[in-house]
């Protein structure tokens, strides 16, 4: 795998050299576990800074998040700081969440989703006192759920379709096989209660009533370790890990498109950006979205499995409409993080998923990050997103025309229920739709989380950690096992330790 050493110059860094394409979390793990291991290791970012989804707006005074605000897991982050021989906490302060959202239902009762047992046994009988037992059995369910899907499968790889027979049992066991909501509807009878628990798989791309009951393990994932958000924005765990990368001797790009990946017999040899400038590597990791990087980095390799056929015909995740604005007021009655749900629950998510319909009553995720870091924005002021999931670009909407009057709706939807005086307050406005999606974060569909998180594409199913069709290259992030949210995308890394041989024995 290193090249010869003879052809090295005196002075030369000797270490095999790993090219990651991308600086989002995927690429920015792996490039620390790579360094860690004995890998020279250059991270290629198309966009101006790093972070791809997790990609920091500044404008005004204010800084947005443009993606990831919830932090669920932090021992991954914790463990990327000790593989480069840092302490997470001298960079980066998690300060967590309580509650960890409010759930705000058209009628204007809310469920808050909290880490007290107690509280969220009261939450639930608030709505229905017989759901209280369900709730309790529906969290160790979880939990068993948690032990399996996440600890013990959710960083080992899922190389042959053995591997997948393995754990075959154990997914029927754990209702794999069912869908989140049908689950959640097994231990509790109220509507609302049932929406609470089930929304989940919306974070990371799913439909709740379509994605495997494998995903109800978020609900213990939040229960063990809480929600977390990073002091001064999620942008400051990306450029904590940037510099893990460079104090490892790595070097990050940005403004460095990669145009495509060298193959050369089957085995990657290299890349090249758009300018025509070539790197050679050992090994490619790419961090692009897996249907970008087959259909368009590899266009020009031979492809038994993931074939533009397949590429194209597989089922992508909903798209977001994104609304970032800043305003010259406070509200200090709203949380950090609140669900704002419209009139209809599974007719909306049909609607987005199933008919590819931009409906005119939407559910809102809103973030209010000035709750917890006032720093964000100017003195007296608040910054805020808010987000609504929408179909992806298999849909017919013109977002070129629809934007503005979409984000108006919202406008007026979040003035009604939550921040009066909006409208006149507003001083910093930016959207996100599926076609920035598409053109800036290369995402097929302009789908926000890559492949949607079905059974029929998880685990084996999925787009491999270490590539079934191009030798030294692997993927990492969302769209390869174990799936999106910033879990999922840390542990794809973690898979690498497994799949890529160790420079410091391979030398």
């Amino acid at each position: 795998m290193p090249r010869d050493s003879e052809t090295l110059t005196d002075g030369e860094d000797r270490r095999p050299h790993a090219v990651v394409i991308g600086a989002g979390f995927g690429g920015l793990a792996a490039a620390v576990r790579l360094g860690a291991r004995g890998y020279r290791v250059t991270i290629l970012e198309k966009l101006d800074a790093p972070g791809g989804r997790a990609y920091v707006f500044r404008e005004g005074g204010y800084a947005f998040d443009a993606g990831p605000t919830i932090i669920t897991a932090p021992f991954l982050f914790e463990e990327l700081w000790s593989l480069a021989g840092r302490k997470l906490e001298d960079d980066v302060e998690l300060r967590e969440i309580s509650p960890f959202y409010g759930i705000r239902f058209d009628d204007g009762s809310v469920f808050q989703c909290s880490r007290d047992p107690e509280a969220m046994r009261a939450e639930v009988a608030k709505f229905n006192p017989s759901d209280v037992a369900g709730y309790e059995r529906f969290l160790k369910k979880s939990e068993e759920i948690f032990r399996v899907g996440f600890e013990q499968l959710g960083h080992v790889p899922f190389s042959t379709i053995a591997d997948m027979a393995r754990i075959a049992p154990d997914l029927i066991r754990l209702s794999g096989h069912r869908s989140v909501y049908a689950l959640v509807s097994q231990y509790v009878k109220d509507p609302k209660v049932r929406t609470a628990l089930s929304f989940h798989p919306l974070l990371i791309g799913g439909n709740p009533f379509s994605a495997s009951a494998v995903y109800c393990l978020i609900s213990y994932l939040e229960r063990k370790w809480g929600v977390h958000f990073a002091m001064g924005g999620t942008g400051e765990l990306v450029k904590g890990l940037v510099n893990l990368v460079r104090g490892q001797g790595g070097d990050v790009r940005c403004g460095a498109e990669v145009e495509q990946i060298e193959v050369d017999e089957g085995r990657v040899t290299g890349v090249r950006l758009n300018g025509g400038e070539v790197l050679p590597a050992d090994i490619v990791i790419s961090n692009a979205e897996t249907g970008h990087t087959y259909k368009h980095l590899l266009s020009g390799a031979k492809r038994k499995r993931w074939t533009d056929k397949k590429v194209e015909s597989a089922r992508y995740s909903m798209g977001l409409f994104v609304w970032y604005f800043g305003v010259r007021r406070t509200y200090p009655d709203v949380d950090h993080h609140t669900i704002v749900l419209g009139p209809r629950y599974r007719g909306l998510l049909d609607d987005i998923f199933h008919r590819k319909h931009l409906a005119d009553d939407f559910s809102l995720y809103l973030h209010r990050p000035t709750a917890t870091d006032p720093s964000l924005a100017p003195e007296g002021c608040e910054a805020f997103y808010v987000l609504s999931p929408v179909p992806n670009l298999d849909g017919d909407t013109d977002w070129e025309t629809k934007a503005e009057p979409y984000r108006q709706a919202i406008e007026k939807r979040l003035e009604e229920t939550l921040l009066p005086g909006l409208k006149d307050a507003v001083e910093v406005s930016m959207v996100m739709t599926p076609l920035d999606f598409r053109d800036r974060l290369n995402s097929l569909r302009g789908a926000a989380f890559g492949l949607e998180p079905v059974l029929t594409q998880s685990a084996w199913f999925r787009q491999h950690n270490k590539s079934e069709d191009i030798d030294g290259l692997y993927l990492v992030g969302a769209g390869t096992h174990p799936g999106a949210g910033v879990p999922g995308v840390l542990s794809s890394a973690r898979v690498l330790d497994t799949v890529v041989p160790d420079a410091r024995t391979h030398a």
